[in-house]
């Protein structure tokens, strides 16, 4: 028992001199070694270097827009009834006004059309009369209309009207140009009820209120048509188309 005793003593000092030798070893060696291995992580951590950017640029979007023109231009049709916005002519203003004349043309990107076989066609000529476009007929282009005008004046007034050519005209020169055309708007009001009026109720004034001229229509209620003398003179003027609405338009 004795020596079983000594040997467990002597165990346990062999233990604590084992725990001290590497407590020291920690503490001197063993520190500044973790030390050192610490600095340059630290290191790293607080200087990673130079960095690169990657930009990514997207592809550009491939153009799917479809021209405004190719509305107005049939598919499949003959190419020398498409619409003047849907080709491109090489024309001569030297050509005689008003005589037969060829140009060539060539049909828009985006626009299919074909000749008298039914086969695709890009390029074809077109047969038109030489003379610009200001100079076609009055029934070959639209126009806009004024309601500021008076129509009933004299002299007639004119106004300044934007005109655009109908689609299916060709013609050279600008497509939409100004041109000075006569007041030619209406408000509604009747010239056979204004004479009918002015023959029936003229003494009254009724005539001169039905076209919106009240102070000349209260003058002739006052004085009883100006004892007859002012309504036949009425009569005689909405008649013959003098007087009219006061509004300056024309009559239906």
């Amino acid at each position: 028992m004795v020596a079983v005793a000594v040997s467990l003593l002597g165990v346990r000092r062999l233990c604590r001199v084992l725990l001290f030798l590497s407590q020291f070893y920690i503490l001197s060696g063993g520190g500044s070694l973790n030390l050192d291995l610490s600095q340059p992580l630290a290191q790293s951590i607080k200087d990673p270097g130079p960095t690169r950017t990657f930009t990514v640029v997207p592809r550009a979007a491939e153009s799917t827009d479809i021209p405004p023109y190719v509305m107005k231009c049939p598919s499949n049709g003959l190419c020398s009834r498409l619409p003047a916005d849907c080709v491109e002519c090489k024309t001569n203003f030297s050509c005689v006004y008003g005589k037969p004349v060829t140009f060539d043309c060539t049909v828009k990107p985006s626009v299919t059309c074909v000749d008298q076989d039914f086969k695709s066609q890009k390029n074809f000529v077109i047969n038109m009369t030489c003379r610009f476009c200001w100079q076609l007929p009055e029934t070959d282009y639209e126009c806009s209309n004024s309601t500021s005008c008076m129509t009933v004046s004299c002299p007639r007034q004119r106004y300044t009207a934007n005109c655009t050519v109908r689609d299916h005209i060709h013609c050279l020169g600008n497509r939409t140009f100004p041109k000075m055309l006569y007041c030619n708007w209406t408000g509604g009001y009747k010239w056979s009820t204004a004479l009918a009026l002015s023959i029936t109720l003229g003494g009254f004034g009724a005539d001169r209120f039905y076209l919106g001229q009240w102070r000349e229509g209260l003058g002739k209620l006052f004085s009883f048509g100006g004892l007859g003398i002012w309504t036949l003179i009425d009569v005689l003027l909405i008649g013959v188309g003098y007087v009219g609405p006061a509004d300056g338009s024309l009559y239906i």
